[in-house]
């Protein structure tokens, strides 16, 4: 029996069908990821299933007593809530009912042993006295800083907060909205491997091509309101919707050439309408209809970039350039030049000092050490990937044209309605608000309002968050193509391996080196990202890290022959014996479980017999808990030892 179903789902804002009468259903195992242009429904279709949005048509099924967790696309709040309370809001009832439980027996002056009652049975229901057992696994689990407030966490940290939190309830089913977004290269590969390991049903939207090549093992893409289901990864999915289409233009063809004849045959004129003719009449009433529901295909997006005058040879020089903030070093001191025409990307986990290096660059901040000497005639245009140069509350041409109902492009004056065609905004959507579009419009939106002024040094952070896929394969060419220099940002693997010539890592400590090449050839040259920290330096070790820190002190200490200074009590001899092969014991599991991790990990995995997948998931498991036990020994036989 399926986990999930939907069964003639139908979707429509005003005359704008996003979603008709679509079917599927999905497994346990399933890794689903949803692809289609911006707008096309990928969202909506997310809250339907999660309940958010009710469906004009049609029934979504679970099977009974399934759960579903959520990572939504938008970042949670940077609130004065701390990591361990925004994990246990995702237990939901179990949370509430454990949140009012302890206030009212703080309240002493009242009898509250009707409704305490009440609540310990509903907890005794729903198994939710576990709960901060759960928390604190959760939070051990995905390394996270349990007492930092969300105001003191990164994007990329409050990312992975609300991933424990939908996590937190054990789901069985899991929502993904962008889940890439604001998150370093460490962080998206991270998350691979945690959601690789996830037992139930994923399903996902992305923009981050790599990710979805490591994750997806199955393909839905939304289509003019229709839905293309594909077992199978992205690649062999794009070969097949390629002759799909193929197809579908040649089905239209011909229906277009039937049409058109029927058209002649109408117009000569029938001097008697006898009824042997009244049929074809019908007949072409009928395909007038048919033609008048056909919805065509959308276009791609038509973008250019004006340079306008050439930047002088020089862009930017770097003499022993330095900075650090307070006792931090942001960058050790570096020689760097750029060149007219170079594709630089950045690359490094989230406050490393990219945004540091190209305020220095462009002369907004001072260093603490070294230089910097400008190069002449520079055109800056910068992308925001917070988007803040939009306003949400204007209009999507208010904002591109600032005002005005004509803006001068390549040299030529064009209407901001025509213009923002190019955009693939239609005229009434033109002149709807920003705060009403989707993630991926308002980047194309921005894209737009970009590209109206000439510029010959480009720098542009995550430009890539939301776009589809077309959009983002024109953005690439447009980019490879561009006669200016280019400065990106972006953890977006596969968009760096396509557009930039070199990359200059940061790799932690405040070191920065430069590398030929993309992404992939930084990691075939031995690049890598430092091993990272979680600001959790005043949090106490996990039982995990503390065990092994045990295992290996107690390692070191059998190597000594010196006498410990504090007398240890006398194990029994089968008690010392368990204890000294320990250490072994958890290295060996550990060995295990990574090896079962790379099984799971694999893209093929999931496509295999049924069988053998639950086989070995349910192994993994088995190990994991072993490990867990293990650890718990370890530290039981030694406050046994000492006494």
């Amino acid at each position: 029996m399926s986990l999930l179903s939907l069964e003639q789902i139908s979707v429509a804002f005003g005359h704008n069908p996003l979603l008709s009468k679509i079917s599927f259903s999905a497994e346990a195992g399933e890794r689903v990821a949803i692809i289609g242009r911006n707008g096309a429904g990928k969202s909506t279709l997310l809250k339907v299933i999660s309940g958010e949005q009710i469906p004009d048509e049609g029934v979504v099924r679970l099977e009974g007593g399934m759960t579903i967790g959520q990572l939504p696309q938008e970042l949670p709040d940077a609130n004065e809530k701390t990591v361990r309370e925004v994990v246990s809001e995702g237990a939901g009832e179990a949370h509430s009912l454990m949140t009012r439980y302890f206030k009212l027996l703080e309240d002493f002056e009242n009898d509250h042993s009707n409704e305490l009652s009440d609540i310990q049975t509903e907890l005794d229901r729903i198994q939710g006295w576990d709960l901060e057992q759960r928390v604190n696994h959760m939070i051990q689990r995905l390394a996270l800083p349990a007492d930092k407030l969300m105001s003191e966490l990164s994007g990329g940290w409050r990312r992975r907060v609300i991933l424990a939190q939908a996590l937190i309830s054990n789901p069985d089913v899991l929502l993904l909205d962008e889940p890439t977004n604001h998150l370093d290269v460490p962080t998206i590969e991270w998350m691979e491997q945690q959601l690789q390991q996830f037992r139930g049903l994923i399903l996902f939207i992305t923009h981050d091509r790599r990710f979805l090549e490591k994750l997806a093992n199955r393909i839905i893409e939304l289509d003019r309101g229709n839905l293309i289901s594909f077992s199978g990864n992205i690649t062999a999915f794009l070969a097949f919707k390629e002759k799909m289409l193929e197809e579908e233009e040649r089905a239209n063809a011909l229906f277009d050439k039937r049409l058109a004849e029927e058209e002649v045959w109408i117009r000569q004129g029938i001097k008697a309408r006898r009824t042997r003719n009244e049929g074809r009449v019908r007949a072409l009433k009928a395909l007038r209809e048919e033609r008048s529901e056909r919805i065509n295909r959308q276009g791609n997006a038509k973008m250019a970039i004006e340079t306008k005058d050439k930047s002088g040879k020089l862009v930017a020089e770097f003499t022993q350039v330095g900075h650090s903030f307070e006792d931090k070093v942001i960058l050790q001191p570096m020689d760097f030049v750029v060149n007219r025409g170079d594709r630089i990307g950045l690359i490094g986990p989230n406050g490393c000092g990219k945004s540091t290096f190209l305020k220095i660059l462009l002369g907004d901040l001072e260093p603490k050490t070294g230089s910097v000497r400008q190069g002449t005639k520079l055109n800056v245009a910068y992308f925001d990937q917070l988007r803040e140069q939009l306003d949400p509350e204007q209009t999507v041409a208010e904002n591109v044209g600032e005002g005005k109902d004509v803006i001068e492009i390549n040299g030529q004056n064009k209407h901001v309605i025509g213009y923002l065609g190019d955009f693939l905004f239609p005229p009434e959507r033109a002149r709807t608000p920003v705060k009403a579009l989707s993630g991926g419009e308002r980047n194309r939106v921005l894209l737009a309002k970009l590209f109206t002024r000439p510029a010959n040094l480009l720098i542009m952070d995550e430009p890539t968050n939301d776009l589809d896929v077309e959009t983002l394969e024109l953005l690439e060419e447009l980019l490879m193509n561009y006669d200016g220099t280019l400065l990106l940002v972006s953890h977006d693997r596969a968009f760096l391996d396509n557009v930039v010539t070199s990359v200059i890592a940061f790799e932690g400590e405040g070191r920065v080196k430069e590398y030929v090449g993309g992404y992939q050839d930084w990691i075939r040259q031995g690049g890598k990202f430092p091993t990272e920290s979680t600001s959790q330096t005043d949090d106490a070790p996990s039982k995990k890290e503390k065990a092994k820190a045990e295992a290996k002190k107690t390692e070191e200490a059998n190597q000594k022959t010196a006498v410990q200074a504090k007398p240890k009590a006398k194990l029994s001899y089968k008690l010392q014996r368990e204890f000294d092969d320990m250490p072994a014991t958890i290295a060996k599991l550990e060995s295990d479980i990574a090896a079962l991790h790379a099984t799971t990990s694999a893209p093929e995995f999931y496509t295999g017999e049924a069988d053998n997948v639950q086989k070995t998931l349910a192994k993994l498991a088995h190990k994991e808990e072993e490990l867990e036990n293990a650890m718990e020994r370890w530290l039981e036989l030694e406050e046994m030892q000492n006494g």
